[in-house]
């Protein structure tokens, strides 16, 4: 899927029929809630069954009490109307709770299903897949189903039953005045679905612009430090305010639909109580029917409003709903594109149920045998027949300008992506042929930006092993020297970090990430200019940490200050995809050719800002 047609989703309008075929993606997530809800059918069978008595026991009370004017069997008639509202009230309770559960449920199925299969997705789909459309489908998209399945169910159970089941009594009681309540039912359905698809096209609408006004406060208070430093704050306030008068525009549209839909059905239900009073009045004046029957048809006739109503809503939403469980089941149907074999989960298990016993030790020997690769969706090679051997144990250091290739080598070297043609080998193995958990559970991976997540330094660092004990991730941290940073802070190891890090600076975070890293103990270390954050004097410190922790294990560091990478065993220059140069850094200075050249200008650039901070 491309990135246009990932953004365009959030814009399609879903108009189309209701269709069993998209609905029944969604059974096996209803399934695990199945016994509750055909428990809450049953309860709402009896509800409506209730709600059909009352107006007959009203009629019984001003056949057989009022009109005769007599107390003879008031009591069992009060008692039955008493339990009846006692079993309806408990019923009541019984249902609303088990909607509850229903409803969380089903949302609990289909988001674990979902959160898994995003651990499933390869790193292309995060590349071009924006989070919030993920966070929609998680949260937003699954909600939405869960609470029409559960809620829906019910209202249109008890819809369904009462209607229904009215007639049927109104029938046996008097078809005459039956025939006249039934003809204002199907104008009741005609006026409720016109006006529920005007205001289910209006609601689409608003929702749309909600995310909107959504997504320009995260800008602006994501972003407020640019929009001070640029001085745009009114063009933001501007162009938030344009959102924000069109929702009130369209806020305005819904409040004029309801205002005039709910007038006309409650006219519609008082012409039927009119037309029940004239046909009644008259039965009774002129051929002496009775007073109850009119009383009966009278509470059914004004019972009728809610239920149509009801219906016609459910049916909208489910069509609405649509959308909803299209865009979750195509989340749930994407392609994970890196996959592995069935022989090698055979033997080597997945990510959620791994055999560890069966993975190979890793000793770090990688090589790229013949490898063409292009990012999916692009013509253009990257690599192209590219060879390497990186032997176990070395410290490689990655070099070039920006575009060139280098965070492509170690992405396919993690298995983020994987070679388009050739193979790359790990200790003389094709990587595919074990699985992936096994080979990235061989690596410690530290980035240019890295990522904490919520909670205290202790628990971001023993990340890379949950098993470690507190000493063991001090040990970590001051391998790294983070330990001096986290010791000047108020709760130490304790203290919070916050929502990705961001009560921590760039630097610390990265101290932090290096600490997991090393916590991990990996065979294979790729560093993705993972210094470039932390100033001058912290690295110094971290670069006499980085080569010590370096030894004995293969290592590729993508390196930004060419200072830094003085000691690797090997230097590799891309440029456009190849290597267009290799060595040490003396072999390499010696050849006076590009690295010289970009260490050179570095160097005269790093020297220039020393002496105009010393000034």
């Amino acid at each position: 899927m491309s990135d246009y047609e990932q953004g365009s989703l959030e814009d399609i309008d879903y108009n189309k029929p209701l269709s069993l075929k998209i609905w029944k993606k969604m059974f096996p997530f209803v399934a695990t809630e199945k016994n509750t809800l055909i428990l809450c059918v049953c309860l709402m069978f009896v509800v409506a069954l209730i709600d059909i008595i009352f107006p007959l026991l009203l009629g019984y009370a001003i056949k057989n009490n009022i009109e005769p004017r007599t107390a003879n069997g008031i009591w069992v008639l009060l008692s039955i109307t008493g339990a009846l509202v006692i079993v309806q009230a408990l019923i009541v309770v019984i249902f609303v709770s088990k909607g509850v559960k229903a409803d969380c449920g089903i949302c609990r199925a289909l988001r674990n299903s979902v959160f898994t299969h995003l651990q499933r997705l390869s790193l292309t789909y995060f590349n071009k897949t924006p989070v919030g459309y993920l966070m929609a489908r998680t949260n937003s998209d699954t909600s939405r189903i869960g609470d029409l399945v559960a809620w829906g169910l019910i209202d249109f159970t008890w819809s369904i039953f009462y209607c229904v089941g009215a007639v049927i009594a109104m029938f046996i009681v008097h078809w005459k005045m039956a025939v006249i309540t039934c003809i204002t039912i199907p104008i009741l359905a005609v006026i409720t679905w016109l006006f529920q698809k005007r205001i289910l096209a209006v609601n689409r609408v608003i929702r749309k612009l909600n995310s909107k006004m959504t997504g320009a406060m995260n800008e602006g208070i994501t972003g407020a430090k640019t929009v001070k430093v640029i001085v745009s704050e009114q063009q933001s306030l501007a162009e938030y305010s344009a959102i924000t008068s069109e929702y009130r525009k369209h806020a305005n549209r819904m409040a004029r639909l309801r205002s005039v839909f709910i007038p006309m059905t409650l006219f519609v239900g008082s012409l039927a109580t009119a037309a029940i009073l004239s046909y009644g009045g008259y039965e009774i004046i002129f051929l002496g029917a009775e007073l109850s029957v009119l009383a009966i048809f009278l509470q059914y006739a004004g019972g009728f409003f809610w239920p149509i109503q009801n219906i016609a809503r459910i049916l909208t939403d489910i069509v609405s709903t649509q959308a909803n469980v299209e865009r979750v089941s195509s989340l749930l149907e994407q392609d994970p594109g890196i996959t592995d074999k069935p022989e090698v989960i055979e033997k080597y298990g997945d990510i959620f149920a791994p055999k560890k016993e069966n993975w190979e030790t890793i000793k770090g020997d990688v090589e790229f045998r013949d490898v063409t690769f292009s990012y999916p969706g692009y013509n253009k090679k990257i690599l192209e027949n590219f060879n390497l051997r990186i032997p176990a144990g070395t410290y490689a250091a990655i070099v070039g300008e920006t575009g060139a290739g280098k965070s492509t080598l170690v992405n396919l070297v993690c298995r983020f992506f994987e070679p388009t043609s050739g193979e790359i080998l790990i200790d003389g193995r094709d990587y595919r042929e074990r699985s992936q958990l096994w080979l990235h559970s061989a690596f410690g991976y530290v980035l240019q930006s890295p990522h904490l997540f919520s909670g205290t330094i202790r628990e971001n660092i023993r990340y890379g092993r949950l098993e470690a004990t507190d000493e063991e991730v001090e040990k970590a941290a001051a391998i790294v020297h983070a330990d001096k940073i986290i010791a000047k802070m108020e709760k130490g190891f304790d203290t919070e970090t916050g929502e990705g890090g961001d009560r921590l600076s760039t630097g610390e975070k990265q101290l932090i990430s290096f600490a997991r890293a090393v916590l991990a103990d990996p065979r294979i270390f790729i560093l993705d200019e993972a210094t470039s954050s932390i100033d001058t004097e912290m690295e110094m410190l971290l670069q006499n940490a980085i080569h010590t922790l370096l030894k004995g294990r293969t290592s590729f560091v993508i390196a930004h200050r060419l200072s830094t990478i003085r000691n690797a065993d090997v230097i590799l220059v891309v440029d456009d995809g190849k290597i267009i140069e290799r060595g040490t850094h003396a072999q390499l200075m010696k050849m006076r050719e590009h690295y010289y050249k970009l260490y050179t200008r570095q160097f005269e650039a790093e020297v220039e800002e020393e002496a105009l901070r010393s000034a």
